[in-house]
């Protein structure tokens, strides 16, 4: 499965896309945020970070197994 990253998320993985390992025990988007900040703990430092599941954001209850897009949407500032 793909990851798209926006903004911060994706300055803070280096890369604007993020492939899930094909064993992963993620199945919830819980799953994806504590494997997101275990493998990139500056995630840590965000005030908050939204998950949107083909198209609409998720709560952590949320399966994705069988999702078509996740995203991960940064917290946004601007004036």
């Amino acid at each position: 499965m793909k990851i798209q990253l926006f903004g911060i998320s994706k300055d803070i993985v280096g890369q604007k896309e993020l492939e899930l390992p094909k064993d992963s025990s993620i199945i919830t988007v819980l799953d994806l945020k504590k494997w997101l900040l275990k493998k990139y703990p500056r995630m840590g430092n965000l005030s908050s970070i939204g998950i949107a599941v083909d198209l609409e954001y998720a709560d952590d209850t949320l399966a994705i197994a069988n999702a078509k897009e996740v995203a991960l949407i940064p917290p946004v500032s601007g004036g």
